[in-house]
Parts: C-alpha cells; structure tokens; sequence
C-alpha cells in the first residue's frame, strides 16, 4: 500500500485491479476475490468502508468492478459501459470468463465526458471498452486499462477498438502526466513518457 500525494494506492492482487482513494471515493473494486486483503489495506492507511461515499469504475471488466458488491456505496461509471450492467451482459462484462455474473448490480450515477470527481475530470477514453474513462487531474492520470507503465495499453478484442483506442492514447499523449497510476501493474511519474510510448506503439499497428 503506498501514497501518492492524496491518493491511497492499493494494488491489485492476482486478476484484481489496482485501487486508488482519494477524499471519499475509491476507484475500481478488485475482483473481490480478494477483499479481505483491500479492507485490511485500507485499515492500514486509516480509512473505513464509513469514510466512502463513491465508487468510480473506470470500465466494465469484472476485475474492476467484481469487488462492488463488497461494498454499500453508489457506483458511478460512464453511461457507455453502464448499458451492459444494465442488460445483465456477462459476456461484455467478461464476468463469465471468471465464472461469475454481475446480473444484479447498478449503477446509480453515469458519467460523461467532463465531469468533475472533486479536483478530477472525467475524460472519454474508449479502446478498451466504449465507456472506458480516465481521471486527471492536471498532475495526475488514473488511467483504468487504457495504458499501462512501460507503453502497454489494454487489450481491444473484448469490447474495444483499436481506432478508438489510438484516438485515445493520441489525446492522452497531450496532456502533461506526471503521474500515471494505471489499472493493473505499477505506478510511475514521468507519466507523460509512458503514455507517449504506448501511443507510438499503437501507431505502428
């Protein structure tokens, strides 16, 4: 568990996604395979389930969203990606490729481009899937599987597009990234350096 300025880094362990808090959001949820393991993280950084009022899924892969029903709190998501909560998709959620079904669950607020989360805007980032969104913050970029450190970007053959995604990357590559905490894998600064190489990357495709 580490500490960005404001921000609570929980990483993911095994197919969890990483977890990020800040003020009274948390970012993606994990699996929730693993929940034992996040809540003694978060007890550790000194937050309670009490202290949250959000959760922020910044697409809807059940490794990043598995973990919502492991807590009472409203579940924000762009509209994009809240249709397939909503039709009980399994497949588009990919829940049935861990064996599992998100039927059931809700999303109570849809995102959209430009929306604030505190200091945070929401920015449209589909690739990897068509609702995928990042957060900045002019310093930082919660990126979700949009890019990763090192140039990686996330995969776009369940439910993404490889036109979208270099649309997205493209745009990203603009932004002044200090730092990069993306969905899976390590945080690094320099943020701006990665998202460039995995723009290039892409571009060569």
């Amino acid at each position: 568990m580490e500490k960005i300025n404001d921000i609570v880094i929980i990483e993911g362990m095994g197919y969890d996604s990483n977890i990020y808090i800040f003020e009274d959001i948390i970012v993606d949820t994990g699996t929730g395979d693993n929940i034992r393991y996040v809540k003694n993280s978060m007890k550790a950084a000194d937050i309670s389930c009490d202290d949250l009022s959000l959760i922020v899924n910044t697409h809807n892969h059940y490794d990043h969203i598995g973990g919502n029903r492991c807590f009472n709190l409203e579940v924000a998501m762009h509209r994009e990606d809240a249709k397939a909560i909503e039709e009980g998709d399994d497949e588009a959620t990919v829940a049935r490729m861990f064996g599992r079904s998100m039927k059931g669950m809700k999303v109570d607020r849809k995102l959209g481009e430009g929306d604030k989360i505190y200091d945070f805007e929401v920015l449209h980032t589909p690739g990897h899937t068509k609702g995928g969104i990042c957060l900045y913050n002019g310093e930082t970029l919660i990126s979700g599987d949009t890019v990763f450190a090192g140039g990686g970007f996330g995969r776009m053959d369940i439910g993404g597009d490889i036109n979208d995604m270099k649309e997205s990357l493209k745009r990203l590559s603009n932004l002044d990234v200090n730092y990069l905490l993306p969905g899976h894998g390590q945080w690094v600064n320099n943020g701006s350096k990665h998202v460039k190489m995995a723009y290039n990357m892409l571009d060569q495709y």
